[in-house]
Formats: C-alpha cells, structure tokens, sequence
C-alpha cells in the first residue's frame, strides 16, 4: 500500500497525523482511545471488537482533501 502523508498539526513529533493511501482510504494517526465509557457506548453503536477508534485533534481535519 502507498501512502501519502497529508499533514499534521504536532509540529517536530509528527502526531496526530493522516494519510491517504492509494486504495482511496484514509490512514489517521492518533491517541488510543482507553476511556471506558467512550468505548462501551461506541460499541452499543456498533463498534465491531475487531475495530478500534483513535482519537485526533479536530484541527486535524483540515488536512483531509474535500470528497468529490
């Protein structure tokens, strides 16, 4: 998989940040989630045990290309 960085907002440490892959899918580079509650009410909508969600700053967004 190839991926392209798109940016950060950390400055030097270079976390969080996300990437664009050539599969036409994001990479996001973030905190782990652990807050128990977060993850139980995430999983009661749906959040699969295979899955994890990570946590980034909003600011982040900016970096993500507008969708077509």
């Amino acid at each position: 998989m190839k991926i392209t960085h798109l940016g950060t907002e950390s400055g030097d440490t270079g976390c969080p940040s996300v990437f664009a892959t050539d599969k036409g899918t994001f990479l996001v580079q973030g905190w782990v989630v652990t807050d128990e509650a977060a993850l139980s009410e995430l999983r009661k909508r749906g959040l699969p045990a295979h899955e994890t969600v990570v946590e980034i700053p909003a600011a982040l967004a900016k970096h993500f290309p507008p969708v077509a």
